[in-house]
């Protein structure tokens, strides 16, 4: 062949070779994960006016932005079924969030959400957010709102109100109901009281996502119990946060994802949300018994500590807990978290509070200094009492979603959970890629499509044509957490961008002014 020849042959080539498309940003050279859990391919992507409009090789364009990811992986964005986004109108960037890859959380859970969700939900439209946001209605603010801390069932009338403020919250654009029924006034719930409830929201197309009533002693008990109410209110539930928490029950995941399969099998639509840690995170009084807290928060419990009877009795519960429970029987393993009443102990453990008292670090003594903290105000707490060996078989199970149960938080404040900073690079570099428990496509799968799903979010946790461009671009080689317990303000690494709705939130590394994030409703379906 002729020189002459050979070139013409090159320029028709590169002719048809090149797809020059009218779009606003072409992402080119990327290995995709589309979400669906099957093996990458590598193409370019097309997205114009916020959706992703062409996927195929060798797509370029005249006046376009181009990003050339070279062989970087491109999944969809990461979809965070539990969060806790109470301090987005402080921190609307959500930059703790969106450096993990997310971009979409679902807010409400365990029981607590705004109660006027619609004005809420437009507050938060006006400021503006730097992740797309979805809710669900609490149930435990619905109970307070009716019934404050009295632990009795509702009558007719108030179990009225309370199914209307459900509704309400479902017209609002709520997802669904989320209940705590480990926490008050969850707790003084009977399970009709959840039934009723629930079924109203079934019947508007909500889910129900549970933190159990117990996840330690009583975790058999606390599944069926949510199993019964998928039953009878005819709703699809997700056990949130699912665990097996305190040493005596370490292993009962397998009973537990056992009853999952056995409710699917019977037709219920169950499934199981998870972060990838050994420790959890919450108030300490969740060490003290339910009935002790009942009525006014800080005044009912003075008076029953002033009462030694009551105080010996509070007293023994709580050193049980440590025990048996969320303590993992050891002061050691209750780790400080925020104290304003002794600010100088975050980071540290009960075990090192009682040495600095002067006490032995006995149960005995360690309940004494819960009972202090919380006539004190309270605080919080990590909990380091649950098993590596159920944290994993919970993770590959093939229902089970991942999400972070973490907050919304800034930089360098506080002393969080890992997991505010940690969850999905976790997932994907240590339990993916290190340890090798489920391909990387599986684990996409997990925080993406089956997220999606859950919700009804047809176009989103996925790449295909017609999708919102929801996109992450990382390296799937060096991509990992580094948030630690001892050191919970560290960003991850190997995430270089994250667009959210078309948009770069994060671009090379760096955070956008703007923010790109859409508040999602229920009642409004995206096209």
């Amino acid at each position: 062949m002729s020189t002459s020849k050979f070139l013409l042959f090159i320029l028709f080539f590169s002719m048809f070779s090149c797809k020059n498309i009218d779009a606003d940003i072409i992402i080119n050279n990327a290995e995709i994960y589309d979400g669906t859990g099957k093996p990458p391919y590598y193409s370019s992507i097309a997205i114009k006016d916020g959706k992703i409009i062409k996927i195929a090789p060798n797509l370029t364009c005249d006046h376009c932005e181009k990003l050339n990811v070279g062989g970087l992986a491109v999944s969809p964005g990461f979809i965070d079924l539990h969060a806790h986004l109470e301090p987005l109108p402080l921190i609307p960037d959500a930059e703790s969030a969106l450096r993990q890859g997310v971009t979409t959380a679902l807010g409400g859970p365990d029981g607590s959400s705004p109660l006027s969700l619609g004005k809420y939900l437009d507050t938060l439209n006006q400021m503006g957010v730097g992740i797309n946001v979805a809710y669900l209605i609490g149930h435990n603010s619905i109970r307070a709102e009716v019934l404050g801390l009295e632990n009795r069932p509702p009558t007719d009338e108030e179990l009225k109100q309370m199914i209307g403020f459900a509704e309400k919250g479902m017209d609002d654009g709520a997802f669904g109901i989320s209940t705590g029924l480990k926490y008050l006034p969850g707790a003084f719930a009977g399970i009709d009281e959840i039934i009723a409830i629930s079924a109203a929201v079934g019947k508007k197309g909500g889910i129900y996502t549970s933190h159990l009533r117990e996840e330690g002693l009583g975790l058999i008990k606390g599944v069926q119990e949510a199993i019964d109410i998928s039953a009878k209110a005819k709703i699809p539930v997700i056990l949130t946060h699912h665990k097996a928490i305190g040493m005596p029950v370490w292993g009962y995941s397998v009973k537990t994802l056992s009853m999952v399969d056995s409710a699917r099998n019977a037709g219920l639509d169950v499934m199981v949300d998870q972060y990838p840690y050994t420790a959890s995170y919450t108030s300490i009084s969740v060490l003290i018994p339910a009935w002790a807290m009942e009525g006014n928060w800080s005044s009912k419990f003075k008076e029953r500590c002033e009462d030694p009877e009551l105080r010996a009795k509070i007293k023994e519960e709580i050193v049980f807990n440590i025990l048996n429970d969320r303590g993992g029987g050891d002061l050691k393993r209750i780790q400080i978290a925020k104290f304003n009443y002794k600010p100088e102990f975050e980071g540290k453990t009960l075990y090192d509070w009682a040495i600095a008292e002067g006490l032995s670090p006995t149960p005995e003594n360690g309940a004494e200094l819960v009972i202090e903290a919380q006539l004190n105000g309270g605080g919080s707490a990590i909990y380091h009492a649950m098993s590596e060996e159920d944290v994993e078989r919970i993770m590959k199970y093939p229902f089970t979603m991942i999400a972070s149960d973490g907050r919304i938080t800034e930089f360098g404040k506080g002393f969080p959970h890992p997991r505010a900073f940690g969850t999905f690079p976790r997932v994907l570099g240590h339990y993916s890629r290190d340890e090798g428990f489920f391909p990387l496509e599986e684990a996409i799968r997990k925080m993406t499509s089956l997220p999606a799903e859950r919700l009804g979010l047809h176009n989103r946790g996925i790449i295909k044509k017609g999708a919102t461009a929801d996109l992450v671009v990382f390296n799937k080689k060096t991509i990992n957490d580094m948030a630690t317990f001892e050191n919970p303000h560290q960003f991850p690494v190997g995430i270089s961008d994250v667009m959210v709705n078309g948009k770069f939130a994060i671009k090379n590394g760096v955070l956008s002014e703007k923010r790109f994030g859409k508040i999602l409703k229920s009642t409004l379906k995206e096209e």
